[in-house]
């Protein structure tokens, strides 16, 4: 399983705010729910699962700005991509709590 950090930049908004560009990207991220996990930050959203169907779910989101009528859009990806053992988005937050206390 893997992990990835996705921003989506519609760039020629009518202005600064993107919170609607964000809940469409939602609404198509749902949609995957049986295929992936996602939390929504402040900043990103990050989507855990099978690298092959994370690719896919990237192009989709990708797509919004551009169906709503964006004529650019920038997307930054970043994947945790580990293959030595089971990583999840809940054990790597798990990791760090423990190394806490």
């Amino acid at each position: 399983m893997a992990i990835v950090d996705i921003t989506i930049i519609p760039i020629g908004t009518e202005g600064p705010s993107v919170s609607d560009y964000v809940a469409e990207i939602h609404k198509v991220l749902e949609t995957y729910e049986d295929r992936v996990n996602y939390k929504l930050t402040p900043m990103s959203t990050i989507i855990e699962g099978e690298l092959p169907v994370l690719f896919e779910v990237i192009q989709a989101l990708h797509e919004v700005p551009f169906s709503k009528g964006i004529k650019r859009v920038a997307t930054n990806v970043r994947i945790d991509d580990r293959r030595d053992k089971s990583v999840t988005m809940s054990g790597k937050l798990n990791s760090v709590e423990e190394k806490l206390k």
